[in-house]
């Protein structure tokens, strides 16, 4: 089985696949001081709830990472609990997506990722939405190649520096309030962050679309995916597990194996 690790600046995304079905999720907060032990004893408790074996059934571990810190952690957790390295996703990792940016080589793993999920799994033209500390939208060709991103703040990280460079201005529940026009500070904060997201969904979408020219198909995910899309007319698809299933396909396209 094939253990895939996904790590955010705000969650770590873990699935385990048997062959190419994904079997089980789990998500985790990203806590960059956990050690290799904290991490393996994290892990295992998880594995154990559904009756696997940390150290003889998972046979192959996948990671992309945006935190370096957690990278390291990973990296020696496997390779003292499970006796083999990981597949970290970086530069020099065989994906078959062409990258057409200035410099490829910068290219967050999650981008590069998310990409291949969706280019295998919906074709081109098509733009990701990935809905986490910042919300990234990846612009994939009719060809499938990567032309680029573009990166804006998260929910949260909107909300919060909101919150702390005002001194009246409340924390709020992330939440879409009943109406647009907020009646009270808490509605219209509410209007402000998770309207204001669906409303740049859609406005940078229809800009992206124009650019990459053709019908491309629209597809979230993201941990906060469900929070905003509702409101969106923009999103064709929900996948809330597109970037497991990317870094499955690169596992296989660089061990050519398919982990039972």
């Amino acid at each position: 089985m094939l253990l895939a690790v996904d790590v955010g600046n705000t969650e770590i995304v873990m699935g385990v696949f048997r062959s190419s079905e994904l079997e089980w999720t789990w998500r985790l907060s990203t806590q960059p001081e956990r050690t290799a032990d904290e991490l393996a004893v994290l892990f295992a408790g998880l594995l154990s709830q559904r009756r696997l074996a940390f150290d003889s059934q998972i046979t192959g571990v996948v990671v992309s990472s945006v935190v370096p810190a957690v990278t390291q952690a990973l990296r020696e957790m496997t390779a003292r609990y499970f006796a083999f390295p990981p597949l970290v996703v970086g530069p020099g990792t065989k994906t078959g997506l062409p990258i057409l940016t200035d410099n490829p080589r910068e290219v967050g793993a999650d981008r590069v990722v998310n990409a291949l999920g969706a280019v295998a799994r919906y074709g081109g033209p098509c733009v990701v939405v990935d809905f986490g500390t910042a919300t990234t939208y990846d612009a994939i060709s009719a060809r499938g190649e990567l032309l680029g991103t573009v990166i804006a703040p998260g929910l949260q990280v909107s909300g919060a520096a909101l919150f702390s460079a005002t001194a009246r201005l409340p924390r709020v529940e992330l939440a879409a309030p009943r109406h647009t026009i907020g009646k009270n500070t808490v509605e219209a904060l509410q209007s402000g962050i998770v309207l204001g997201t669906a409303a740049e969904v859609d406005g940078l979408v229809e800009r992206i679309k124009g650019e990459i020219g053709g019908d491309a198909k629209v597809i979230a995910t993201g941990g906060l995916a469900t929070l905003v899309i509702p409101h969106c007319r923009a999103v064709d698809e929900h996948d809330p597990w597109l970037t497991l299933e990317g870094l499955r396909l690169i596992f296989e396209r660089n061990t050519g194996s398919h982990d039972e």
